[in-house]
C-alpha cells in the first residue's frame, strides 16, 4: 500500500470516473486502474463498482476512502513539519481562492503579503469551493479563501470580511436612474448569473429565489442567462443584454465617466457574503495562517467590513 494508491482511490471516489480521476492525478487511466486493482487485491476487498456510466463506491470502499483521506492529510502534515523546521513563515504557502474572490482580492493582497513576509511566497490556485475543500482534505493546498457556507465539516475558519452585494445595470436601462434597487425589482428583469458550481450563484439565488424558476415563458425572470465568470457577465450587461448582481469588490473604485454600466445598492436589508480563510485542523503552520489573515485585513477593499479580531472556529 502506498500514498500514491491512496491518492488514486480518493480521486476516483470524488470524480466517480476513472478517466477524470486519472486526469486529476496527472497519470494515464491504465496506470491508475492497475494501481487501484493492485490495492484491492492486497486488501482483499472491492472498493469500486465498475461497469456503469458512473463508478460507484462500495460500502467498505467508502470507509477505506475516508481513512485514506485522513492518511493523506497526516502525511502532508509530516512534510510540512520537516520542511518548515523551526520557522513556520519560511517557505511557500499554498493558497486556494474561489473564482469570485481571486480577481478582486489577490492584486491587493499579494503586494501587502510580500511586504509583510517576503520569505513566504504564495502559491495561488483558483477553483470552485467544492474542489478547494477537496484539495484541502488531500493536503494539496494549505488553506483557502472562500465564502460561507462551506460544504464540508472539520475545517478551521477565520472570518476575514463581510462583503455586500450590488446591482449592475446598463447605463441606459430603465433602472439606471434610481438611487437604489429593491430585490423585488429584479423579478421582472433579464438576469445574468454565474453557471452551476459557483457558490456566488447560490448566494444570489438566496437574494431572489424566483431566479431559480426556469421555464419557456418570455416574461421576467425566466429570461435568465448564465455566464462562466463575473467579468464575462459584466461585459454582457454593458452590451445591454440584462442586469446582474455583483460582490462590491468587483465594482471599480472610480468608474470612468463614459462607463456603460451603472452600479446601484440594494434598498433596506443589503444581502452580503462572509469571506473566510479555512484550513485543516492538523495544519501545523498556524503562524503562516495568521500572517496571511493579517495581510488580508490590511488590504483596502472599499465597501467591505473587515472582521479583525474575530475568533477562528471549527466547523463541525
Amino acid at each position: 500500500m502506498t500514498l500514491t494508491e491512496l491518492k488514486y482511490i480518493v480521486a476516483v471516489a470524488r470524480e466517480r470516473h476513472f478517466g477524470r480521476a486519472a486526469e486529476a492525478c496527472f497519470v494515464s487511466q491504465p496506470t491508475l486502474s492497475v494501481a487501484i486493482r493492485k490495492l484491492e487485491d492486497e486488501l482483499g476487498v472491492t472498493l469500486f463498482e465498475r461497469g456503469g456510466a458512473e463508478v460507484g463506491v462500495t460500502p467498505i470502499g467508502q470507509r477505506i476512502v475516508a481513512q485514506a483521506q485522513k492518511v493523506l492529510e497526516e502525511s502532508a502534515s509530516i512534510k510540512e513539519i520537516a520542511r518548515q523546521g523551526h520557522d513556520p513563515l519560511a517557505g511557500p504557502l499554498r493558497v486556494g481562492v474561489i473564482h469570485t474572490i481571486g480577481p478582486y482580492l489577490l492584486p491587493k493582497l499579494v503586494p501587502v503579503q510580500i511586504g509583510r513576509t517576503p520569505q513566504m511566497p504564495l502559491l495561488l490556485q483558483e477553483n470552485f469551493t467544492v474542489r478547494l475543500v477537496e484539495l484541502l482534505r488531500q493536503g494539496e493546498i494549505d488553506c483557502a479563501i472562500m465564502a460561507l457556507p462551506l460544504p464540508e465539516a472539520g475545517l478551521v475558519m477565520q472570518p476575514l470580511y463581510d462583503e455586500p452585494f450590488i446591482v449592475a445595470v446598463p447605463q441606459d436601462h430603465e433602472l439606471a436612474q434610481r438611487k437604489s434597487i429593491d430585490a423585488q425589482d429584479l423579478k421582472q428583469q433579464t438576469m445574468l448569473l454565474l453557471g452551476s458550481g459557483h457558490c456566488f450563484r447560490d448566494q444570489v439565488l438566496e437574494v431572489c429565489p424566483e431566479l431559480s424558476r426556469f421555464s419557456a415563458a418570455s416574461d421576467g425572470i425566466q429570461r435568465t442567462f448564465e455566464g462562466s465568470s463575473l467579468e464575462t457577465i459584466r461585459h454582457m450587461v454593458a452590451a445591454g443584454i440584462g442586469v446582474t448582481v455583483l460582490p462590491v469588490t468587483a465594482v471599480p473604485e472610480h468608474p470612468p465617466s463614459n462607463s456603460l454600466l451603472r452600479y446601484l445598492p440594494f434598498e433596506g436589508h443589503v444581502p452580503e457574503r462572509r469571506v473566510v480563510l479555512a484550513w485543516r485542523r492538523s495544519f501545523p503552520r498556524l503562524a503562516a495562517i495568521e500572517a496571511l489573515a493579517q495581510a488580508v485585513y490590511e488590504c483596502e477593499l472599499p465597501g467591505v467590513k473587515m472582521l479583525v479580531g474575530e475568533v477562528a472556529a471549527i466547523q463541525d
